[in-house]
């Protein structure tokens, strides 16, 4: 496992603190807040630790409050329903007696069933493709300092966007991307924490999308952009030191809002998972 990958394991394995309650530190990726997709990773994390032998197949969350980076999260869990095929959790995540992010977790005893799923969209593979790595050095060199330590934070979380739009001067596109992710160097067999990281990852270039019909991104000026809820559902195995492409539309922007959907698929064509989030899109008002 690299260095970088680690680390993102260990900021996600929350540790107990007492009954049902747990502690997440935050990792510093550069932007004025804590990233909400920790934030999501370590809640179902938290939620999974009080539920040892089911898996969670759906998380849906709000983002209430900013996160600061500086200050741990306090994560406590309530266990809602225990039943025959499921089991619930509520997940409140907590810092200075704030709750920043609520989010209830369902978990399912393993069963067979009926079975279909969407077709993977026809696109490239992530062979030849760069990274956003590799879009960020290209960067660099023209982004102002404020910028800087966004984009030389660590990224575990390998990125192969399929059609880029460069956030520093969007052009207008139709409300569809794509990108290849996966965590750089291998993961243990624990299918709690993939589901973690798919968490975790399924916030980075999502809310871009609803922006790209109108030319702008989270770095225009005068921008003020944040995520307002996330739903995830568990689908199918997978591993997060696979690639799976993240397919991304947005069917809708109106009154501050744009709705982003998603679907994570495996290079052989299974459906994963599938996403969606609101978040707020808006100019700022200039002050009179």
């Amino acid at each position: 496992m690299l260095e970088d990958t680690r680390r993102l394991v260990e900021v996600l394995r929350v540790q107990p603190k007492g009954d049902d309650v747990f502690i997440g530190e935050s990792e510093d990726l550069g932007f004025p807040r804590v990233f909400g997709g920790q934030v999501l990773g370590q809640s179902l994390m938290a939620a999974s630790l009080t539920v040892p032998d089911r898996l969670p197949h759906s998380m849906h969350a709000y983002f209430l409050r900013p996160g600061d980076k500086r200050q741990p999260i306090e994560y406590r869990v309530e266990r809602v329903r225990d039943g025959g095929s499921f089991t619930v959790r509520r997940v409140h995540a907590l810092q200075s007696g704030g709750e920043i992010l609520t989010c209830m977790v369902s978990f399912q005893v393993a069963e067979e069933g009926f079975s279909h799923q969407s077709d993977m969209p026809t696109t490239e593979g992530p062979e030849g493709l760069r990274s956003e790595k590799d879009w960020v050095e290209m960067m660099l060199p023209f982004a102002p300092d404020e910028m800087r330590p966004a984009l030389l934070a660590p990224r575990p979380i390998e990125i192969r966007p399929v059609r880029p739009n460069n956030p520093m001067q969007p052009e207008k596109k139709p409300p569809f991307t794509q990108a290849w992710f996966r965590a750089e160097g291998s993961l243990p067999d624990d299918p709690v924490l993939h589901r973690c990281l798919l968490a975790y990852a399924s916030d980075f270039t999502f809310l871009g999308t609803s922006m790209q019909p109108h030319g702008v991104s989270f770095l225009s000026r005068g921008m003020q952009v944040a995520s307002l809820d996330h739903a995830i559902w568990f689908h199918r195995p997978f591993r997060m030191d696979e690639w799976l492409l993240y397919d991304k539309d947005s069917p809708s922007a109106s009154e501050g809002r744009g709705l982003n959907r998603g679907n994570f698929y495996t290079q052989a064509g299974e459906l994963v998972a599938s996403t969606t989030q609101e978040a707020l899109i808006r100019r700022r008002k200039k002050s009179s």
